[in-house]
């Protein structure tokens, strides 16, 4: 296979060239232990305090201190939720339907061990019910989780809005956001919110796999997950991984100087895309189209054949996208996601997810938009819905 066209970047994304030549001397001629007395070790230690500084720059938190580096978004995100949890009575938790699984499956584990939970839902764009929010706040509440942006729509929640509203009604009530499909997307400014903690990954935004940051406002205490030796100040125990946090850091210097780039060039072509497949593909909507999305997501759904086997094809001519969530892709039920929007199970089974990043080209577009509808209309023919195809078809010719 010559081509790849890669648009499956809310999988994972590409290690940007500069990431890496930041960090290939931390495999040899730097590999000192940061928490050692010597310079020489110490010399690496700062390193670690400037790649913190370039992580709370992008975030707009009031200090550096209030990042605490990580293995992952969801190590992030469990250690938000837990270490809030393991240091209050309370037993009320809010979530929304729509969360990525690292929250989701946190909060099922808990609910299995005595704590009790509301999932708040969304309408038919994947919007959040701010009503619904407001009235299941409770005086037992302890946490609120919700995210930025959805993994598989792009859908933006409004998250300061959420803090405003969740410490209007309890002003001991956490506020956790997990912003791993935000960050590096669209501006971000933590210091003029009420949110408490909020995650990000370093795989979701040019850097490597295996890095995350959690940021913790000033005056929260949460609880260690890990613990044994003093670093991230006492909150995270474990020798540093001095490559992943020096990674991290880059990346979201890169983050800040493509801000525009994501809210312009990237949008221009996620626009293209979805306006192109609209047109060519009778049995195509986008889902949360008319919702406020981050810059490089779209979510299609082909009506009434089977995702899967549209990923296969795309896969065999070099297009690689996603049928929703990297994290749920083993599961064959459909998206969680999908199912809280209310789209109907043969929209949900066709459902795939395009997401962009700084690399892609208009000629990768192009060549999407070449190539797709062949393969849907060949998939179209084996449909076992073909009357259902063929109303479909009518309707968006008369509407032509």
């Amino acid at each position: 296979m010559e081509k790849v066209i890669y648009v499956d970047n809310n999988a994972t994304t590409k290690v940007d060239e500069r990431v890496l030549q930041e960090v290939l001397p931390y495999f040899s001629e730097k590999y000192g232990n940061p928490s050692s007395m010597h310079t020489f070790g110490g010399a690496i230690g700062k390193d670690i305090e400037k790649a913190r500084e370039s992580v709370a720059k992008l975030l707009g938190t009031n200090s550096a201190n209030e990042i605490i580096f990580t293995g992952s978004g969801s190590e992030s995100a469990n250690m938000a939720i837990k270490g809030v949890l393991f240091g209050t009575p309370r037993k009320h938790l809010i979530t929304t339907k729509v969360e990525h699984a690292c929250v989701m499956n946190t909060y099922k584990w808990l609910e299995k061990r005595g704590y009790s939970v509301t999932y708040i839902d969304v309408n038919s764009e994947g919007e959040l019910d701010l009503e619904q929010l407001k009235n299941s706040i409770k005086e037992d509440t302890a946490l609120v989780s919700i995210m930025w942006a959805n993994n598989e729509t792009g859908v933006i929640f409004p998250v300061a809005e959420v803090a405003e509203i969740v410490k209007s009604k309890n002003p001991e009530t956490m506020v956790f956001v997990d912003a791993v499909q935000a960050a590096g997307k669209i501006p971000m400014d933590l210091k003029s919110t009420k949110i408490d903690m909020l995650s990000i990954s370093g795989h979701k935004l040019h850097a490597q796999k295996g890095i995350g940051a959690l940021y913790v406002k000033s005056g929260v205490l949460i609880n260690p997950l890990i613990i044994g030796g003093h670093q991230e100040r006492g909150k995270r125990a474990g020798t540093e991984d001095v490559i992943g946090i020096v990674g991290l850091g880059k990346a979201c210097e890169l983050a800040i100087e493509y801000l525009e780039d994501e809210a312009t060039r990237i949008k221009a072509l996620r626009d293209k895309l979805e306006t192109g497949i609209l047109e060519r593909i009778y049995n195509s909507r986008v889902n949360g189209a008319r919702a406020n999305r981050v810059p490089n997501t779209t979510n299609i759904s082909f009506e009434y054949i089977e995702g899967e086997l549209i990923l296969l094809h795309l896969s065999d001519i070099g297009i690689c996208a996603s049928s929703g969530s990297a994290c749920t892709s083993g599961s064959l039920e459909p998206s969680h996601v999908l199912r809280a929007m209310g789209i109907p199970l043969t929209g949900m089974h066709g459902s795939i997810r395009f997401s962009l990043s700084r690399f892609n080209t208009e000629e990768d577009i192009d060549y999407i938009l070449e190539k797709l509808p062949q393969i849907i209309f060949k998939i179209n023919g084996f449909s076992p819905y073909q009357k259902e195809l063929e109303e479909l078809k009518r309707m968006r010719e008369a509407q032509i």
